[in-house]
């Protein structure tokens, strides 16, 4: 693939991401950062989307804050805040491919227990809650990929959607605010992220806006569906057979 068609790929890419973002307020990193990373390399795909998320999701972020229930966000907030630094090294250190491998089992395996253990309930405990944002973290500082963890204990929750949505946007909001914080003390963010930045960020956009719209027309059974739908993809772009088909 020419730098060319890569761009265009990853044009597409963000539209589709940012659709799927603004719809459940998860799973734009799930589809951006397989799909985007396979072609420009995670370590440009990381600071990018979240450059471009945390400027365009502000005014869906504001709502949610007011929206969301904090004594559900905040365990699970200061769990991976505690566990982003340790991503971001993972993130440096830990070799592209076989990050992604274990982002396509972990997503599946995820998938898995949120599909076939519907009837159990959510952990209570401290403890648990914190376990749960510290692995959220690890992944969103490694690939900015912190959705699946949280997204399969709130929805085992039983709440209703729009509460998921709110909470997952809040709790997504410090998440990013501490991923930041790591990738600029690192040097992680740099011309090429901010040129990247600019050229994807207005499908990223466009898609966010389409994404919110849905959301308003959707049944709770729907927002669930669509979340399994979303963590199946994310598995499936994840595994990197099909790199060479999309390298530059």
């Amino acid at each position: 693939m020419s730098f060319d068609a890569a761009l265009v790929w990853a044009i597409a890419t963000a539209l589709l991401a940012g659709a799927t973002r603004g719809f459940s307020g998860f799973g734009g990193a799930l589809i951006f950062m397989p799909l985007v990373g396979a072609v420009f390399g995670p370590k440009l795909a990381a600071p990018t989307l979240l450059i471009i998320d945390t400027l365009l999701t502000l005014p869906m972020v504001l709502r949610a804050m007011r929206a969301c229930i904090w004594r559900q966000v905040a365990p699970l907030a200061v769990g991976a805040v505690l566990a982003v630094p340790l991503g971001v090294l993972v993130l440096e250190r830990v070799d592209p491919v076989a990050l992604r491998w274990a982002i396509a089992a972990l997503a599946m395996a995820l998938l898995m227990l949120l599909i076939l253990g519907q009837g159990l309930k959510a952990p209570r405990s401290l403890a648990a809650k914190l376990g749960i944002g510290a692995v959220a973290g690890l992944l969103g500082g490694a690939a900015q990929l912190s959705g699946p963890p949280v997204v399969v204990y709130w929805l085992s929750t039983g709440q209703n959607a729009a509460t998921v949505r709110a909470n997952l946007f809040a709790f997504f909001a410090l998440v990013t605010l501490a991923s930041g914080t790591a990738y600029l003390g690192r040097g992680l963010v740099d011309a090429e992220v901010l040129k990247l930045s600019l050229i994807l960020g207005p499908t990223y956009a466009l898609g966010l806006v389409a994404g919110a719209r849905g959301f308003r027309r959707a049944s709770d059974r729907q927002f669930r569906l669509i979340a399994y739908a979303i963590i199946t993809l994310a598995a499936v772009a994840s595994v990197p057979l099909l790199d060479p088909l999309l390298r530059p």
